[in-house]
């Protein structure tokens, strides 16, 4: 999971860009990264840090033009180095590109060993640069064509804004995995990964890419699109409803707030309690509290409060990071907790230790008993397309059962909601939806090398 956002035909394109990206910054908190165009060159800035931490006046003065694209990253392909950052930035032969990418190629190991055999040179371990690659051994006429038949070699989740001095490329990948977002600003043109960036510039949504299309446009923003032959289904990532997206975010045609708020009034239907109070995790956690506490006529309170001066736990990289940023992320609130039959809602469990930590900190404040309850069902097999849960040995509900993890987390009931019960409130169709996390069942086969993205 990564954030993309750029600005096209627009006046200070890169203020834009770093707007978006602060929107953004949930997706991504390793690294970030701008390049801007003025048509004649490219100008850049890629720093290890938050958004925030590292852009100055001075610094988007710098990066000039009326073209920008921006990338925060949260690893998935390639370790957290600086080699990694994105955009990426090539000369080809016919002149300068940046990229940016959200998704994972599931085929990359392949193609990477064969561009090796070929000769090719890789400047990083990213997937993402395979993609220059297989544009610069085209036989293709113009970059575009180049472009569109390097994505027709590749497997995979990717949405990607690709930028020259004189036109803004766009795409999404077949099975459209990953939300990609126009919008229009003033007389320019905005993509980005979630609705919310757009909010933040006062930019107008237009319509979100179609899966496998590519659009096309022109310096005096003109555009076209193209499509990628298609696939039998659509295949988008249901943990951007989960948990990925900002709530106030639009994405695969629905609110997300909403959507999280009727699987935790569904979730109530499926597994009801008798207790005192409904807690939030906060803060993905929130929207499905208040629809099981809705459902259930069960009061809601935030008996934990977040320190919003921390990271997402889940995307940190480092698991000994993830342990100790439980307490400096959440405190809480003994007088709502204390001799209470405490509900906590909790939007996934992935590997169970913040979960654990949690119940034990609400068990600390006195709560007389703990039930909980998980707007989505157990995760059970690793996400090959842009999501850190790489391997089975690391995923509770993939080696303990129900009952299991009730008792390792050390809660009175636990009740998980069902497969047909999260894809039931969905705005899309059941089978729309890439539910492979849960089940093991993938749209497209992914290389047998691909087990230990980082």
């Amino acid at each position: 999971m990564c954030g993309i956002f750029s600005a096209w035909g627009i006046e200070d394109a890169s203020n834009h860009v770093y707007l978006g990206l602060y929107a953004l910054q949930h997706r991504g908190q390793e690294s970030f990264g701008i390049v801007s165009t003025d048509g004649e060159q490219f100008y850049m800035k890629k720093k290890m840090c938050l958004v925030a931490d590292a852009f100055h006046p001075t610094t988007l003065k710098m990066l000039r033009g009326r073209g920008a694209i921006g990338h925060v990253r949260y690893s998935t392909s390639g370790p957290s180095v600086m080699r990694n950052m994105q955009p990426i930035h090539a000369q080809l032969h016919d002149g300068e590109v940046a990229l940016a990418h959200n998704g994972n190629l599931v085929n990359a190991p392949t193609l990477r060993r064969q561009l090796h055999q070929e000769g090719m040179i890789f400047q990083s371990s990213l997937d993402t640069e395979l993609i220059f690659h297989l544009m610069a051994r085209s036989q293709a006429t113009s970059l575009k064509e180049r472009f569109f038949e390097s994505l027709t070699q590749v497997r995979g989740a990717y949405s990607l804004v690709m930028m020259t001095h004189n036109q803004l490329l766009l795409a999404r990948d077949p099975y459209g995995y990953r939300p990609l977002i126009l919008g229009e600003y003033r007389d320019g043109l905005v993509a980005g990964s979630e609705t919310c960036a757009f909010d933040l510039i006062g930019a107008k949504f237009v319509r979100e890419l179609e899966p496998g299309e590519v659009v096309c446009v022109d310096q005096q923003g003109k555009t076209t699109s193209d499509f990628l032959p298609r696939v039998a289904r659509q295949a988008y990532c249901v943990f951007e409803h989960v948990y990925l997206a900002r709530p106030d975010s639009h994405v695969f045609g629905e609110n997300v707030y909403s959507a999280r708020k009727a699987m935790g009034r569904r979730l109530a239907q499926e597994h009801p309690v008798t207790a005192d109070v409904v807690v939030p995790v906060p803060d993905s956690g929130v929207p499905a509290a208040l629809g099981y506490s809705e459902e259930c006529k069960i009061p809601f309170d935030f008996g934990l409060i977040r320190n919003h001066y921390v990271h997402r736990t889940f995307i940190e990289p480092d698991q000994r990071i993830r342990n100790f940023g439980v307490r400096v992320k959440l405190n809480l609130q003994r007088t709502i907790l204390k001799n209470k039959s405490v509900v906590v809602v909790d939007d996934s469990i992935v590997r169970g230790t913040t979960s654990r930590k949690i119940i034990g900190m609400l068990r600390e404040a006195g709560a007389r008993s703990v039930h909980m309850r998980v707007s989505s069902p157990a995760i059970t097999h690793p996400c090959h397309f842009g999501i850190d849960t790489p391997t089975r040995q690391e995923l509770i509900g993939a080696n303990k059962s129900v009952e299991e993890i009730r008792g390792y987390l050390n809660v009175d009931s636990l009740g998980y909601l069902s497969q047909e019960g999260m894809l039931s409130v969905l705005a899309q169709t059941k089978d729309s939806y890439c539910v492979g996390c849960f089940s093991g069942r993938y749209p497209e086969a992914v290389d047998v090398e691909l087990t230990n993205p980082s």
